[in-house]
């Protein structure tokens, strides 16, 4: 008869436990050097026990140890392995990534424009049952700030007006003056009295006999 399969769970005994650790801890070292010898390949094993205890083997160090802490060969292994998976995972997700940061500063700008909107329906005299108190007198600031910014605006504009029209009469003033000199003599009138235009009183008593 053949051997029944064997069904791997947690060793409930401590001893056998730390003795199957040990045991398969060194075949898995082991075999991990072998495959760096005769493949000529770059390897790196990290084994925690768990007690929390750091094992290692690196091919660059061709050496396998129980340390605390990775020494510079597996440092530069990992970080190798790190620019193969990570930097590779990255550029594949490069679009996505793209696509991730323009919808973010579409909504920043989507909320910005709500904002204005919002403020502009307020300005208007809309949707103020929503303010509190403090909204609505910073609002009420900023319409007499703005009213003040208009009447400014309103009275330079008529000041410039009238600065453009008083060059513009100057200017057809100087540009008439030789027409009025030469036309001096013919604009004499002979001086009129009133008395030519008021009306003669009479005695209108009608005495009959």
């Amino acid at each position: 008869m053949g051997r029944g399969k064997v069904v791997l769970k947690r060793i409930e005994n401590k001893i056998n436990r730390q003795v199957t650790f040990a045991k398969r801890r060194n075949g898995l070292l082991k075999k991990a050097y072998e495959l760096s010898i005769l493949c000529d390949a770059e390897v790196a094993l990290i084994i925690f026990s768990n007690r929390g205890k750091l094992y290692e083997f690196c091919s660059s160090s061709s050496t396998y140890t129980s340390v605390l802490t990775i020494d510079f060969s597996m440092g530069k292994t990992l970080e190798r392995y790190h620019r193969c998976s990570y930097e590779s995972l990255e550029v594949h997700n490069q679009p996505a990534m793209e696509t991730q940061k323009r919808y973010q500063e579409y909504l920043k700008l989507k909320s910005k424009v709500e904002e204005l909107q919002r403020t502009q329906r307020n300005f208007l005299g809309e949707e103020l049952e929503h303010l509190d108190i403090k909204e609505l007198e910073q609002l009420e600031r900023q319409l007499d700030s703005s009213l003040k910014q208009i009447r400014s605006n309103k009275t330079q504009h008529m000041l410039d007006q009238l600065a453009d029209l008083k060059t513009k009469w100057e200017e057809i003033n100087i540009a008439l003056q030789p027409t009025w000199e030469q036309n001096a003599p013919y604009n004499r009138h002979p001086p009129t009295s009133e008395g030519y235009y008021e009306t003669a009183h009479c005695n209108s008593t009608l005495i009959i006999g």
